[in-house]
C-alpha cells in the first residue's frame, strides 16, 4: 500500500490511474472545452438578473443532488468519514475559494480582463507547490512554456484590462482565488485518496453547496431563482462546468500531475472567447487570435518538456 505522505514521480503517477496518450488528448482537449464554459454559464446568469452567490449556491446543491441521486442507483458504496474531510478540504479550496474570490473581485470592480490575467499565474504556482510537495520538477523549458503562455493571456484579454476602476485591494481577491485552487489540486494530487470520481464529486458538491449556502443566507440572496433563464444558466454550469470540467480536472490531475493540469488551463481565455462568439455573437479580434496561438505554443513546450523529462515506465 502506498504511503499517503510520500512525494509522487515527477510527471507520472500512479499506473493504475495514468491515462494513455489516446485518451489523455481527449480528456486534456474535453477539459479545455468545458471548463471554459463555466464563463458562458456565468455571463448567462448575469444577463438573466441571476445574483452571483445564489448562482453558485444552487448550482452546486442541483449538482449534490444529482450526485447524491447517482450513488443510490449504481448502489455505490458511501464514503468514510476520512474522505469527507479531505475532500470537503479540498472542496472549500477549489470550488468554494476559488468561485466566490473570483465573483467577489468581479463585484468589487476587477474587470474580467485583468481577472483572467490574475488566474494564469496559476500554473506558475502549481509548479512552484508542485515541486516542492510532489516532486514534480520543473525545467527551465517548462518555465519557459509558462511564461509564454501567460503572454498568450495577456494577448489574448489586453483589449479588457483596466476597463473598470476598481479599488487595488480588490485585485488580491481572484489572486487568493487562484491560491485556493492552485493548493486544492497539489492537495488532490498529493493525498492518494482511493475515492472513485462519483464518490469525490458527491463530497465536494456537498460541501461546496454547504458553504456557498451559508454565504447566500446571510446575504439574504438564499432564496431559489425566480426565473428560467436563471435555471437555464444554472443547469448550463451543473451540466458542462461541473459534470464536464471539475470531472475532468479531477482526472486529469490524478493522471498526469498537478503542473500538467494547471498549464492546460492557458487555453482557457481563447476558447471562452471562441466560446462568448458562438454564444453571444462577440467578433473574435486578431489580437485575441493570435493570443491563442502564443498561449497554444506556451502549452506546447510545457508538455513536450514534461514528458521528455518524465523518467521512463
Amino acid at each position: 500500500m502506498s504511503d499517503p505522505s510520500r512525494p509522487e514521480p515527477a510527471g507520472g503517477g500512479r499506473r493504475s490511474t495514468r491515462l494513455g496518450t489516446t485518451a489523455i488528448v481527449v480528456a486534456s482537449v474535453a477539459l479545455v472545452i468545458t471548463w471554459s464554459s463555466g464563463f458562458v454559464g456565468a455571463e448567462l446568469a448575469d444577463r438573466a438578473g441571476g445574483e452571483p452567490v445564489t448562482v453558485l449556491a444552487w448550482r452546486f446543491a442541483v449538482l449534490a443532488g444529482i450526485l447524491a441521486l447517482a450513488m443510490l442507483v449504481v448502489r455505490r458504496r458511501w464514503p468514510r468519514w476520512r474522505s469527507w474531510l479531505r475532500q470537503g478540504a479540498i472542496a472549500l479550496l477549489s470550488q468554494f475559494g476559488y468561485l466566490l474570490m473570483v465573483f467577489e473581485g468581479v463585484r468589487f470592480g476587477v474587470d474580467g480582463g485583468t481577472v483572467s490575467l490574475i488566474a494564469a499565474l496559476q500554473p506558475m504556482l502549481v509548479a512552484t507547490l508542485a515541486g516542492r510537495f510532489l516532486g514534480e520538477r520543473a525545467n527551465r523549458w517548462m518555465w519557459l512554456g509558462m511564461l509564454v503562455g501567460l503572454g498568450g493571456v495577456a494577448l489574448v484579454v489586453s483589449g479588457q484590462i483596466g476597463a473598470t476602476g476598481a479599488p487595488p485591494w480588490a485585485h488580491l481577491l481572484p489572486l487568493i482565488g487562484v491560491v485556493c485552487l492552485g493548493s486544492g489540486t497539489v492537495l488532490q494530487r498529493r493525498w492518494h485518496m482511493h475515492d472513485d470520481l462519483l464518490q469525490t464529486l458527491l463530497m465536494q458538491a456537498v460541501v461546496a453547496a454547504a458553504a456557498f449556502m451559508l454565504v447566500a443566507l446571510v446575504r439574504g440572496h438564499a432564496a431559489p431563482p425566480a426565473t428560467l433563464e436563471v435555471w437555464g444558466a444554472i443547469l448550463w454550469l451543473v451540466a458542462f462546468a461541473s459534470l464536464g470540467g471539475y470531472l475532468l480536472y479531477v482526472t486529469v490531475t490524478r493522471s498526469h500531475g498537478a503542473t500538467f493540469v494547471s498549464t492546460l488551463l492557458y487555453l482557457t481565455p481563447p476558447t471562452t472567447m471562441l466560446w462568448v462568439w458562438l454564444v453571444f455573437g462577440v467578433p473574435v479580434s486578431v489580437l485575441g487570435i493570435a493570443g491563442m496561438a502564443v498561449a497554444a505554443v506556451g502549452v506546447a513546450i510545457v508538455l513536450v518538456a514534461q514528458r521528455r523529462s518524465s523518467p521512463p515506465r
